[in-house]
């Protein structure tokens, strides 16, 4: 159990203090966007697969056992989460997370219609989709901190967003986009217009549900998604 803390403790901090905009800032300017973007994501991918080692090897202590019901959640969830990380990670987007640059004042994907942070919106979908059928305390602590973890980002990113384009211009961004998917579009505040990047990156978000439910989640979690069914 302490190895499975200290790997949640250390991914936590490698969350909090690299992007505060002081540190953050200080990075890039000593060695480039670029390589920034890559060590941390390598960083945060490592730190990722040490949470899972560990959580394996932790103790099992269940508060409710899992039940066939408790697979479909994840398993009906799943695609949404995929398809809000794959396209808003390709999308062009001036205030979340991204992996594209930011190209002017109207550069934003199709997605960011739909919700203006659909990573973290598909992070949080993961984490409260696994939490049913994973009633042990080690999963709890994975799930319900990833699921915290993602929804206090949204606001902060909002606020690192407002301090960079300026009062009005955020006002403009939050007149157009909503935090709860979808819920510009009902009202009528953004009119998504979906192109090829939209669909291509739609569908390999999709592709990539199927091989996870398949075969990937056997293979690198270690549990068969489609066991309880």
């Amino acid at each position: 159990m302490t190895n499975f803390l200290l790997a949640i403790f250390a991914f936590l901090l490698a969350h909090v203090v690299p992007p505060a905009p002081p540190v953050r800032a200080r990075l890039i300017a000593l060695f480039g966007r670029r390589v920034y973007l890559t060590v941390y994501s390598a960083v945060s991918t490592l730190l990722l697969i040490w949470i899972i080692i560990a959580a394996r090897q932790a103790p099992m202590i269940y508060l409710w056992y899992p039940a066939p019901w408790q697979a479909f959640v994840p398993i009906i969830a799943m695609p949404f989460a995929f398809w809000f990380i794959a396209t808003g990670l390709a999308a062009q987007n001036r205030v979340s997370v991204t992996f594209r640059r930011n190209t002017g004042a109207g550069a934003q994907g199709t997605i960011i219609a739909i919700t203006r942070h659909p990573v973290l919106i598909g992070f949080l979908i993961w984490a409260l989709a696994h939490i049913p059928p994973n009633g042990d305390v080690v999963s709890l602590i994975l799930f319900g901190g990833m699921g915290l973890l993602a929804f206090a980002g949204i606001p902060l990113l909002d606020r690192r967003a407002r301090r960079r384009l300026g009062d009005a211009e955020w006002a403009t961004v939050r007149a157009q986009t909503s935090i709860v998917p979808f819920l510009a579009i009902i009202e009528g505040r953004a009119h998504p217009h979906a192109n090829r990047s939209f669909w291509l990156w739609s569908g390999l978000g999709l592709v990539f549900y199927v091989w996870f439910l398949l075969q990937g989640h056997r293979l690198l979690i270690g549990v068969d998604p489609l066991a309880w069914l």
